[in-house]
């Protein structure tokens, strides 16, 4: 399937007319179920490598804190382990035993103080598992050094010197989608009101889509449909214990970026099938399934993705991947390209991203009362 070009501004093209009064769309409520979001910016889920034995940290609450007091509208906690083989590394936070629930009730709450919507992504990382943390130097982690078997639809390593992953059986594929239902009734518990399922980067459910990673023989491989299964399994599993009136999401990568790999067309016809079960919006991102990718970076590369997905799935999308400007922002959804903005390396930046947004598009925010004598004056 062919995409159109991105349709979203240069960084540096102005966002409106000369003399356009209209409040900028990036600071537009947006409302899904019952959880109104006071804009359309979202702290993307990024892996910090900072729990202890998946237990949130004094690090998340400041972090995650810190991006609801800059003015987010609705901020990801990173991805969350629903099993302790899920884990992409020993530092990951994890949801998978009540113990994980206060910590990570103590973040939600100080988020929602700071009028921000706490949102939760949940996770497996399946053969993509057992690892360094990236800044500790990466690399898989032998059994006495902490690591463990990693599981997957197939046993076939991420990289040639990767160990061969334990191919799930019946009763695995069963414990996996039991997990992630269980862990988001935890993470409701916690307090978040939006519930992301992580079907992206080359994890687990993202290899059950893939042909690269799923080499499968019965009814969980080969065609579109059985490959489909497991993922929407899940998200049944997981709309089913999250409460009606709040939302729940699906991060997906679009492509693979390999011939042959997951595409686009499949993952509209995937989209498609995710909201006939309920799910609210398709956080749309791309690669991951081979260290062999090449991805064409650039500004906005994924936004044509969201947009597709958008128009031929007739659901709402967020699209991300370097994201950076607020003229950028504006533009991606005043083209009707996404419906939400997630920002990642621009957050880890600039905390107060969206303030300074705000100022640079002309539009008016309540800045938090502590820094009240910061805010720029008002314009006449």
């Amino acid at each position: 399937m062919s995409l159109p070009a991105p349709n979203h501004a240069h960084p540096d093209q102005a966002p409106r007319p000369a003399g356009q009064t209209e409040p900028a769309r990036l600071f537009t409520p947006f409302q899904l179920r019952d959880v109104i979001i006071r804009n359309r910016i979202v702290v993307s889920p990024m892996c910090t490598y900072s729990a202890v034995d998946g237990a949130a940290q004094d690090w998340h609450l400041v972090h995650l804190g810190a991006r609801a007091v800059g003015g987010a509208g609705l901020v990801f906690a990173e991805a969350t382990a629903v099993a302790p083989e899920g884990r992409i590394s020993p530092d990951d936070l994890g949801l998978w035993d009540d113990r994980h629930i206060a910590p990570l009730a103590r973040i939600a709450s100080f988020i929602a103080s700071q009028g921000a919507v706490p949102a939760i992504q949940l996770a497996h990382a399946g053969r993509k598992g057992s690892n360094r943390s990236p800044f500790l130097g990466g690399g898989r982690l032998s059994s006495d050094q902490g690591g463990w078997t990693t599981v997957a639809p197939s046993p076939l390593p991420f990289a040639p010197e990767d160990p061969p992953s334990l191919a799930l059986d019946a009763a695995g594929i069963t414990a996996v989608t039991d997990a992630f239902a269980a862990a988001a009734r935890r993470a409701v518990a916690a307090g978040f009101l939006v519930i992301e399922i992580h079907a992206a980067h080359g994890y687990l459910l993202h290899q059950f889509l893939s042909p690269l990673s799923n080499h499968r023989s019965d009814q969980h491989g080969g065609s579109l449909a059985n490959r489909l299964r497991v993922p929407l399994a899940v998200a049944e599993a997981v709309r089913a214990v999250v409460p009606s009136h709040l939302p729940v999401f699906v991060r997906v990568s679009a492509t693979d970026w390999i011939d042959g790999g997951w595409d686009v067309a499949q993952t509209i016809a995937f989209a498609q099938e995710l909201k006939h079960r309920g799910v609210d919006v398709i956080d749309v991102s791309s690669g991951g399934s081979s260290p062999k990718a090449v991805v064409p970076l650039a500004p906005g590369y994924q936004v044509a993705f969201a947009q597709a997905i958008r128009r031929e799935a007739s659901i709402p999308t967020g699209a991300v991947g370097l994201i950076t400007a607020p003229a950028q922002a504006e533009s991606i959804l005043t083209a009707g390209s996404a419906d939400l903005i997630f920002l990642g390396r621009a957050f880890l930046r600039e905390p107060q991203w969206p303030l300074s947004a705000a100022a640079a598009l002309g539009s008016t925010v309540a800045w938090p009362p502590p820094y009240s004598r910061a805010a720029p004056p008002p314009r006449l």
